[in-house]
């Protein structure tokens, strides 16, 4: 490990990348992981939480796709692809799998960094708390890790905006309005896709539809996080 700063795992198999990549993360005071492949990133990243991962497509044990499902299975912590493909198909697969961005080689060393700080500005610490509970309900607002009790959560993209937007006002209503702007949804929709997202919320937390313990419905105004 080298730095002081953010931690980042790069899941890479090409030695000349990892050099590179660590001497960039280096001098931008971040901290560097290597995995050389798809199966040690996975177990890396499940054990030491990194801030961010960079992800290869091409591994030598598995497409760089099913190391971003195994990972989305515990964790939302925002991973960057870096690729020679270049073709709309393999960016719009990467982001469907759970990729928050994607970057094609060869790169400059500004623009790497440049997108690793727009990723990691996402995650948002209020009061400089950076886990938020609510009963058995746990969100880390730093790794984007959710859990209920000693279970990890798996929750797509959309759904952790909403949560995340939620914990980082706990207790506090948080306004239709504001989730919609959140999610970058402008239809004209009466709320439709917001109460979609609410619905498969509780599902994956164990809430109950007619008591919710963790999101709490606050009629005609919007929704707050039962904060304790």
């Amino acid at each position: 490990m080298s730095g002081k700063g953010p931690q980042v795992l790069v899941i890479n198999q090409e030695p000349r990348e990892w050099k590179l990549l660590t001497r960039i993360f280096a001098a931008n005071n971040y901290q560097s992981e290597i995995a050389r492949n798809g199966a040690e990133g996975i177990q890396y990243a499940a054990t030491h939480r990194p801030n961010i991962i960079i992800l290869d497509l091409c591994l030598p044990d598995m497409d760089g796709l099913e190391v971003i499902r195994r990972i989305r299975q515990e964790s939302n912590v925002p991973v960057m692809m870096l690729s020679e493909r270049n073709k709309d198909g393999d960016k719009v697969a990467s982001l469907d799998a759970g990729a928050d961005d994607y970057l094609t080689k060869p790169f400059s060393a500004d623009e790497l960094m440049a997108r690793i700080r727009a990723l990691l500005r996402r995650v948002v610490v209020i009061d400089s708390r950076p886990i938020v509970t609510c009963g058995d309900l746990s969100v880390d607002l730093v790794r984007r890790y959710v859990t209920v009790g000693d279970k990890s959560v798996f929750l797509t993209p959309k759904e952790y905006l909403v949560l995340s937007a939620l914990a980082q006002h706990p207790g506090k209503v948080v306004a239709r309005q504001q989730l919609n702007a959140v999610l970058r949804e402008d239809r004209t929709d009466d709320g439709h896709y917001l109460r979609v997202y609410i619905s498969k919320l509780r599902q994956k937390l164990g809430d109950k539809k007619n008591q919710p313990r963790y999101i709490i419905t606050e009629s005609g105004v919007g929704y707050r996080l039962g904060y304790q």
